[in-house]
């Protein structure tokens, strides 16, 4: 009788644990990012592909570094516009789960990648007083994107609240 007992319990609040109603990140508490996410079950989420920067300074000269950005300045771009589709669809910020980030290397640093910039950028939306969200990501360096202008591209998942 006790052993069928705490089975019962076992599997209701394994039940209940599987059957979360909300987003939960696990990780390490001083990271920037989380280790993981458990979404809940039946989650309606939104996918992105990835997007590079739009351009910054039109009368710039083309091929100049003001065009575009540095890598700071088109994370700081792209993360903008995640926030109006965001809005767009219901959501904010606060909902985006997961990030996949690419990284080229930057011709007015010396071919150097930025990830410093990317941080903080990624500082000024995530982890912070206004957004506690730690998502899960993966930066990658790569050779090239689209054009040696664009020095970053992001990829994001946002999960609708339950």
């Amino acid at each position: 009788m006790k052993k069928a007992f705490c089975l019962s319990i076992s599997l209701l609040f394994l039940h209940f644990y599987t059957n979360a109603q909300t987003t939960e990140f696990y990780g390490n508490a001083s990271s920037i990012i989380a280790s993981g996410v458990i979404i809940p079950k039946d989650s309606k989420m939104l996918w992105s592909s990835g997007v590079v920067s739009a351009i910054i300074d039109s009368t710039a000269k083309e091929g100049s570094v003001e065009r575009f950005g540095n890598t700071k300045a088109q994370a700081i771009n792209i993360l903008e516009n995640f926030k109006k589709t965001l809005s767009s669809k219901g959501l904010s910020m606060k909902n985006i789960i997961m990030l996949r980030v690419y990284v080229a290397p930057d011709k007015w640093q010396n071919g150097t990648y930025d990830f410093k910039g990317w941080n903080e950028a990624y500082g000024m939306y995530f982890n912070n007083k206004e957004n506690p969200v730690k998502t899960i990501r993966s930066t990658i360096g790569v050779a090239t994107l689209v054009s040696t202008e664009k020095l970053i591209e992001i990829e994001m998942v946002a999960v609708y609240p339950q």
